[in-house]
């Protein structure tokens, strides 16, 4: 079963190479952190904070991709914990399928907050409990 969480924290530091964000169940209580890189967190913060570089990045390359082919990006689904490593996937519609794209949660979520509204993020219950 699927539970649909938000983006609630971000924590940027520059004297570590692993930053934290926070996801919290949209209609409950549970919360839990994924460690990320430097600059994921910095992509998902600028754009929460509607900040737009003058040229795409990578980030926005991908979303700008997904909508030049015909495709609708759905939501983001973290799936898996599996030896302290979460996977995710991305899911796009086109032409009527719905396509999963492999993806660290990291570059997922970034990609969520790229869009407006943002993309519903969820998790696996599997994988909530196995973190909780």
């Amino acid at each position: 079963m699927l539970v649909q969480m938000e983006l609630a924290r971000i924590i940027i530091s520059e004297l570590n190479d692993q930053q934290v964000i926070y996801l919290r169940e949209v209609d409950g209580e549970r919360m839990f952190p994924i460690l990320i890189g430097l600059f994921e967190a910095t992509s998902i913060d600028r754009r929460i904070k509607k900040e737009y570089p003058q040229r795409p990045l990578t980030h926005d390359l991908l979303k700008a991709t997904v909508e030049a082919l015909g495709g609708e990006a759905q939501d983001v689904v973290i799936n898996e914990l599996r030896e302290h490593t979460y996977y995710a996937k991305l899911r796009i519609l086109q032409n009527g399928d719905l396509i999963e794209i492999d993806s660290r949660p990291s570059d997922a979520v970034a990609l969520a907050v790229h869009f407006e509204p943002h993309l519903p993020i969820y998790v696996d219950s599997e994988v909530l409990e196995q973190v909780l």
